[in-house]
């Protein structure tokens, strides 16, 4: 199968494009879930994890409206799974993260920035505790299960490191928690943010979270065993019906505005948790055991020389940013990068996320962005754009 790739996204092959096209073989993995996102419409995905991401059905615009006023069935199978499962599990999962994992409880799933032995961020994943010795690592899009099996090697621990066959879909929207109340009962209701129950599904029980990667509410739920995506997939929307449920994906504009990192495009292991704004997971007493601490404690001590910023863009909607956007001050030096952008419909006006220098991260600074299709003048300000 081959897929044309205009700047949009990838769409069937006949296509009337002169793109380029990307063949879909192997080492591009579909997910469980890949023949029903074709049936639904999908007209755009990318490579994440090595896998098919929808990114856009009907329309970036049409979707963001879609889903920040029902309930959208996402292929997240992306977020690949690395089980992390013996006696040294949390002990392994602690040389990677600054955050403190000694206060997870067995229902909690935990915001975990995973960094090298410089501080930099080599991914932003949920952990999920199984039990005291059994995690499952849902990444962002880079390959951490070796970086983990090549430490618990090196480091002589006792634990399995692997990819175990389970599948997060997501249920996101402000309706969906009347969908999976109607589906496995009001009890879902009461499941707290970053915790997880398990619950039945077409008589067979899955984990199921509250979490996922919009600001618009919902569920993951982690679909253990491929060959029952389809029908999980089915009762959903069957069930979703009244609520006017559809196929969805991650929105380019909804994360924007609500301020959700990208790992891969607002940070790299270039960055630190510190500069990323993720300060509050950076821990002192998981610093002294994690790999890249010393760096990230003196980092803390002295204050990052660079930090995640909201910024608002003049002028007409601006373009995809499929590069970084320098930002340069009054002299045209160049003090920070834009990373994401886009036209918020909601707030009427262009936003963006980038890294801004220390000297000119103070909200209401006058930048100028480097846009594709010409200068901008660039505002820094808080994010999430809630106070936009």
């Amino acid at each position: 199968m081959a897929y044309h790739l205009p700047l949009l996204g990838l769409v069937p092959e006949g296509f009337m494009s002169q793109a380029p096209f990307l063949s879909v073989s192997r080492r591009t993995r579909s997910t469980p879930f890949t023949r029903r996102v074709e049936d639904n419409g999908v007209s755009a995905y990318t490579v994440y994890n090595h896998m098919l991401l929808p990114t856009v059905f009907e329309s970036v615009v049409a979707d963001y409206h879609h889903l920040k006023k029902h309930v959208q069935i996402w292929d997240v199978a992306c977020e690949r799974q690395v089980e992390v499962r013996g006696p040294d599990a949390a002990e392994l999962l602690q040389l990677v993260t600054p955050r403190s994992l000694t206060k997870m409880q067995d229902d909690q799933c935990y915001y975990i920035p995973m960094v090298n032995e410089y501080g930099g961020m080599l991914n932003d994943p949920v952990a999920v505790r199984l039990s005291e010795d059994r995690f499952w690592v849902s990444l962002a899009d880079s390959d951490m299960k070796y970086w983990l099996s090549g430490l618990a090697i090196g480091k002589g621990l006792n634990v399995d490191v692997f990819e175990p066959d389970v599948s997060p879909l997501g249920v996101q929207g402000p309706k969906s928690d009347d969908l999976m109340a109607d589906l496995v009962g009001d009890d879902i209701r009461s499941l707290g943010f970053f915790r997880h129950r398990q619950y039945n599904i077409g008589g067979k029980d899955y984990l199921i979270a509250r979490s996922g990667w919009s600001k618009q509410g919902g569920f993951e739920i982690y679909l253990d065993g491929s060959e029952n995506g389809e029908k999980v997939w089915d009762i959903l929307f069957e069930a979703g019906e009244k609520y006017n449920v559809r196929a969805g994906c991650p929105n380019g504009i909804e994360r924007i505005e609500g301020g959700l990192l990208s790992h891969g495009n607002d940070m790299t292991e270039e960055n630190t948790p510190l500069e990323c704004g993720l300060g509050k997971y950076c821990h002192t007493s998981a610093m002294k055991i994690c790999i890249g601490g010393d760096k990230l404690r003196a980092e803390k001590k002295n204050g990052p020389k660079q930090i995640i910023r909201g910024l608002t863009l003049d002028g007409d909607h601006v373009p995809g940013c499929t590069a970084p956007w320098p930002l340069r001050n009054e002299t045209g030096q160049k003090v920070g990068q834009i990373t994401g952008a886009a036209w918020s419909p909601d707030f009427n006006k262009n936003i963006a996320i980038g890294m801004v220098d220390k000297n000119h991260w103070d909200f209401g600074t006058s930048l100028t962005a480097e846009a594709p299709d010409g200068q901008r003048s660039a505002i820094v300000g808080p994010i999430p754009f809630e106070t936009v």
